[in-house]
């Protein structure tokens, strides 16, 4: 039986917790669709299609990833690409009262739809898009944070502004 999981989320930017998960996720799912969201009422410093670019050099080394921006409800999305699992990452009990929230109301639009918690590597657990933007930003060292690619995108975005 061949398992569709998705990893949803905004990934703005992708950080080394998030590929953390990825690539223990593709070792457990034969395919794992990393969906980024557009959600602009983030506000995100990256373009969905940046995103994306950005996400297929991180896990380019992972022949069952692929990385697809959306702009529906999740649900559909899981639907439209027949997967029945929801990958999601979970740093602390505050995450995790919200994901439960999430994964409830994404199984209710969804019945074939389950929902697994992963919890980061302890390297990685304070880790969040917002810090590694905020230390970007200050022209902080995010080299622990972020691939280089990555890292040089930053860059390049707070140069600019």
């Amino acid at each position: 039986m061949s398992i569709v999981a998705i990893y949803p989320g905004t990934f703005d930017p992708l950080t080394l917790g998030h590929l953390d998960i990825i690539q223990r996720s593709a070792a457990i799912f034969q395919t794992v669709i990393l969906a980024i969201a557009l959600n602009p009422s983030k506000k995100p410093l990256f373009s969905l299609e940046e995103r994306v670019q950005l996400a297929e050099l991180a896990t380019a080394s992972l022949p069952n990833v692929k990385v697809m921006g959306f702009d529906s409800l999740l649900a559909q999305f899981a639907e439209k690409h027949d997967a029945t699992v929801l990958i999601r990452g979970v740093r602390s009990v505050s995450d995790f009262d919200y994901e439960r929230q999430l994964a409830q109301a994404n199984q209710h639009l969804n019945p074939s739809l389950e929902t697994i918690f992963m919890i980061p590597n302890e390297k990685y657990a304070f880790l969040s898009s917002t810090i590694v933007k905020e230390v970007a930003r200050h022209q902080g060292n995010i080299d622990a944070f972020v691939t280089t690619e990555i890292r040089h995108a930053l860059q390049h975005k707070f140069m600019m502004t």
